[in-house]
């Protein structure tokens, strides 16, 4: 559902996937969403799972398919992103059966939403407050070719 008032998911909702993920980060997120008490209106989110190793994989689908026989919850809230393009990727033919397509948005709807739920309130923040930009973020990202300079 599209609600440009809807939050940004927090830390504890979303699992950023690699190849180094572990099985106990997945399980973790997995029990999250589907364990009694999760209905608080979070919505559980593996992103990148395609690139997950196989074991890792087969352990998602087994932590997922035995929770959803034993959960009581009947609208739990679990997404998993993959990139459409893996074609390779265990977790998309385990998950097959429930595949959508993603609504596309433009990217200048994302970039509205992302600045109005980015902002940082004036005067809380003197870090932010030092990057002259008229949408000042809590997030900034520096790069430097030398480790430990103070960032």
């Amino acid at each position: 559902r599209h609600a440009e008032t809807a939050p940004l998911p927090s830390y504890d909702e979303v699992l950023v996937c690699t190849p180094d993920t572990e099985e106990e980060e997945v399980e973790l997120l997995v029990r999250r969403a589907l364990s009694p008490g999760s209905q608080d209106q979070k919505i559980y989110c593996l992103l990148g799972a395609d690139k997950l190793v196989y074991k890792v994989s087969k352990q998602l689908e087994s932590h997922f398919f035995r929770l959803v026989q034993s959960c009581s919850i009947p609208n739990y809230r679990f997404i998993i992103f993959c990139n459409a393009k893996a074609h390779n990727s265990y977790v998309i033919t385990a998950f097959d059966a429930y595949k959508v397509t993603f609504p596309c948005c433009s990217k200048t709807e994302i970039q509205t939403y992302l600045k109005m739920h980015l902002k940082v309130p004036s005067g809380t923040a003197p870090v932010a407050q030092a990057f002259e930009e008229p949408y000042q973020q809590n997030v900034k990202f520096i790069f430097s070719e030398r480790a430990g300079m103070g960032k």
